[in-house]
């Protein structure tokens, strides 16, 4: 298993952030990754629209998983109404 940092962006709306966060958490565990920290970032302005959306509530999540289900995971978050964006970004071990 590999570390990555998973950067999302919900709505702000608050139904719609708890709906997606729901879904994001459930997606990984679902594909065997591990959430090892949840780090809310803020509400923030997006440098462009998303989905008629101009701000987002930025959320980092560390987790390990198997490097061939983040595929998995990228598709299921694709059909995420209620996720604006979202990008796996690989840790690098220090040795």
């Amino acid at each position: 298993m590999r570390k990555y940092e998973l950067m999302t962006i919900f709505p702000l709306d608050e139904d719609k952030y708890k709906k997606g966060s729901d879904a994001v958490k459930s997606v990984l565990s679902q594909f065997g990754a591990e959430i090892e920290k949840e780090e809310p970032f803020g509400d923030r302005d997006l440098t462009y629209e998303v989905k008629k959306q101009k701000r987002g509530r930025f959320v980092l999540f560390n987790i390990k998983v198997n490097p061939g289900k983040v595929v998995d995971i990228d598709t299921q978050f694709k059909l995420n109404a209620d996720l604006l964006k979202f990008m796996f970004v690989q840790v690098e071990e220090k040795k």
